[in-house]
């Protein structure tokens, strides 16, 4: 190639069959990628190469590949080391669900899946997740869609690739979560604050949240959680710069307490706005403040 376009952008889409590929096309449409599904690995390069000679018309690629493409789909290793040859940058999407979905999801929509044209579905998805293990591994980000709307599909996708500021640099997604509703699966970190004083039980802040001024006060004037934010916000101080080094577009952190209402939300809400002094693009998400007036 005899230019290059820094700002072009390549996102490879792929994962298990029935997790939500044409639904994460149809928002990156929207958002003015150009998108190609099942394109044969062995043309990635060649697709690549042309749309970057296109002077400008075609600056964002999201290229779905998966098991559909049987034998042409091991080739896709190769094609992702000549793009890096080529000093292409690409990232890697991949999209995943619990085997009790998957099989729901095939069942409802009639849908046969690409391994088992003749049933034996669970069997299938079990030989999929196989194939697919390698390239799970090497994924920039990964999405677990068991237990997501398409709407907070939706606003995940909108902060990693929506705009031009959040797509071209990195971005830390922080969410509060209550355990007793279970742990968030698509996380990278996960930080336990249930040893934190807990503010359920002053009848006064018993059925507020995180949010009102009483329980933040309560929490953060805490010595524990003043010692804990210190020392987490050295450690994300360490290792941000260095999942940047490494590649990483996107850092995912949840942080929990028992029932996400108080002490998660006042906690999360507070190293949200001490990153994003820092300078990164942060986005903040309280997962299931709305849901509890409980312990916390």
């Amino acid at each position: 190639m005899e230019k290059k376009n820094d700002n072009f952008q390549v996102l490879i889409i792929t994962g298990l069959s029935g997790a939500g590929k044409t639904q994460v096309v149809n928002y990156l449409e929207d958002w003015g990628y150009f998108c190609v599904d099942n394109l044969p690995p062995t043309l990635l390069t060649k697709f690549t190469e042309l749309s970057m000679q296109s002077e400008g018309k075609i600056n964002k690629v999201a290229l779905v590949m998966d098991v559909r493409g049987g034998e042409f789909f091991h080739d896709l290793f190769n094609a992702l080391i000549e793009l890096k040859q080529n000093n292409i940058k690409y990232e890697i999407l991949f999209l995943e669900a619990s085997n009790e979905v998957l099989i729901r999801r095939f069942k409802e929509t009639r849908r046969r899946h690409p391994l088992a044209p003749e049933g034996r579905l669970l069997e299938a998805i079990q030989n999929e997740r196989s194939m697919l293990e390698e390239l799970r591994g090497k994924a920039n980000v990964i999405i677990d869609t068991s237990n997501i709307s398409p709407r907070d599909l939706k606003e995940k996708l909108l902060t990693l690739y929506s705009s031009d500021e959040n797509s071209g640099g990195f971005s830390i997604s922080l969410i509060s979560f209550g355990y007793k509703a279970g742990i968030p699966l698509d996380t990278d970190l996960i930080m336990d604050v249930r040893f934190i004083p807990n503010p359920y039980y002053d009848p006064v802040m018993k059925n507020m949240t995180g949010q009102d001024t009483e329980v933040i006060d309560y929490v953060l004037e805490s010595s524990i959680t003043k010692s804990f934010i210190r020392r987490f916000l050295n450690l994300l101080k360490f290792l941000i710069p260095n999942y940047i080094t490494e590649g990483k577009t996107n850092l995912s952190i949840a942080i929990g307490c028992t029932g996400g209402q108080h002490r998660s939300v006042a906690i999360t809400d507070y190293i949200g706005k001490q990153l994003n002094r820092l300078g990164y693009n942060v986005t903040v998400k309280h997962r299931d403040v709305s849901k509890y007036t409980m312990e916390d």
